[in-house]
């Protein structure tokens, strides 16, 4: 990809590419390289706007079809996604920053909500209730909500975009997307797959830009029936306050602060690889990744032993490079976050068992070291707030009461996880975690079939699996009276 380059037209409403009304552009900043990528158009609430007018006008056309025919458009989509899978990968590493390989792994499980979707979008079924009346008959029929505003976030740029799009789609919705301002070249680019399979003109839209005026449009807009969003339980809270006059349906992803309970019981082997992979996959900034461990007592200093060992061989670099397997965080703000956190456990207590540095060896991105703290307590940041960086804070503890305590004393219930041999206590645990995601010896709950959601400050709603298309449906009741 041309380095500090730009779109001649990045936004598609109405079947079309244009500029932003106002002319501004921002660039896309490689964070690992800190180099300008590409110039894109920062439109507002007015190109919001047009959207909306554009995606209203395509509704009855595309909610007329039927869900074979808006399937073949999500196949076709699917297909030409994983035919282009290295170059759509290496475009998300390059705006984004994490490891091709897991760039790589992301474009699949994109491709694979629209496969899914696909799929599901011929089995949305009504009911017929059978009366208490014998003049009546009743129905219940599933129908499209109507135009939806899908706000997405820059950790996932690719699959949070289609874990929205597919089921929107597939439902007989029509879509505005307005994706991270960091990470905007990859909804580019997979807007562009949906043109190539000749989705009619309006059904979906791109506005990019500045986040505060469009989001502003979409809360306002009576002609937006639900906006979905990935992102900070801060904004979701945003969200809910704005679009209460309008009395919009919401779908809400939002923080987490994922603990991973650790029994003496459990594989710990297994245990170390798993709490690795969930902590330090996109170098911490996963909604669900693990935030807080408690490994019981008796195994503490031997799974914190393996745990710096393989921590100690991985590669901190750009993602392009295949021998990387951490790169930077997204930007400064995050590099400060994290930092912070560190900071204030350190002047609480904690101890630094690995990392604790900015790290900057031959590098000018924002990385930043993979970190493990020992002899935490509760008072620490760390411990509280989700931190979306590669620090890792070790909690012990001695019995199942005591950490299903610690575990459900947070605000979030996104997901949580558990490590143990044991089929009673994992089901006795499972049961009482206070989260919308359970994770019993697997720390990758995320896939297309299943259900994806959190409880609490968590969110409110569910992406994939059966559940997910149901967002975007209304189920209107019809009751007929018979002549006798």
């Amino acid at each position: 990809m041309q380095l500090d380059g730009q779109y001649e037209k990045s936004m598609y409403i109405n079947g079309l590419w244009c500029n932003a009304e106002s002319g501004n552009q921002e660039h896309v900043v490689n964070p690992a390289s800190l180099n300008k990528i590409k110039a894109f158009s920062y439109g507002d609430g007015a190109d919001a706007k047009k959207a909306v007018e554009a995606a209203k006008k395509a509704f009855t056309d595309w909610a007329n079809l039927s869900a074979r025919e808006r399937s073949k458009y999500l196949y076709s989509a699917y297909t030409l996604m994983m035919e282009k899978q290295e170059e759509l990968a290496r475009i998300l590493t390059t705006e984004q920053g994490k490891p091709l390989a897991e760039a790589r792994g992301e474009i699949a499980s994109a491709a694979s909500y629209l496969q899914w979707y696909a799929e599901e979008g011929n089995r949305v079924y009504g009911e017929i209730i059978p009366s208490s009346n014998k003049g009546k008959r009743l129905f219940v029929v599933p129908q499209p909500i109507g135009v939806v505003a899908a706000i997405t976030p820059w950790n996932f740029p690719s699959s949070m975009i289609t874990r929205k799009l597919g089921p929107a789609l597939a439902a007989g919705c029509t879509v505005v997307l307005k994706p991270a301002e960091q990470t905007p070249l990859s909804a580019i680019e997979i807007v562009k797959i949906f043109e190539e399979v000749r989705l009619p003109k309006g059904v979906l839209n791109l506005v990019t830009g500045d986040p505060t005026s469009i989001g502003q449009e979409f809360m306002s807009n009576p002609d937006v029936r639900l906006i979905t969003f990935t992102g900070s339980t801060e904004v979701g809270k945003l969200l809910m306050r704005g679009s209460a006059d309008t009395v919009k349906k919401l779908s809400l992803e939002l923080g987490g602060h994922a603990p991973i309970l650790v029994f003496d019981d459990s594989d710990l082997e297994q245990a170390v690889k798993m709490t690795i992979m969930s902590k330090f996959r996109n170098c911490g900034q996963t909604c669900i990744c693990a935030n807080r461990i408690y490994v019981q007592h008796s195994i503490q200093e031997e799974f914190t032993a393996k745990l710096m060992e393989q921590l100690e061989s991985m590669k901190i670099g750009e993602g392009l490079d295949e021998q990387v397997n951490i790169g930077p965080l997204i930007d400064e703000n995050a590099l400060l976050k994290v930092k912070h956190q560190y900071e204030d456990a350190i002047s609480k207590g904690a101890s630094t068992a690995l990392g604790g540095k900015v790290y900057k060896e031959k590098l000018n991105g924002y990385f930043f070291e993979p970190t493990v703290l020992t002899n935490v307590s509760n008072q620490m940041k760390v411990m509280n707030e989700e931190t979306f960086g590669p620090l890792l804070p070790i909690q012990t503890f001695e019995t199942e009461e005591e950490v299903i305590e610690l575990a459900n004393h947070d605000r979030y219930g996104l997901a949580a996880y558990l490590f143990t041999e044991n089929l009673n206590r994992a089901i006795r645990v499972m049961e009482k975690l206070e989260y919308g995601i359970v994770g019993i010896n697997d720390v990758f709950p995320a896939v297309a079939e299943a259900p994806f959601g959190g409880i609490k400050q968590s969110g409110q709603g569910k992406e994939g699996g059966r559940e997910g298309i149901m967002e975007y449906l209304e189920m209107k009741y019809v009751s007929m009276g018979l002549k006798r």
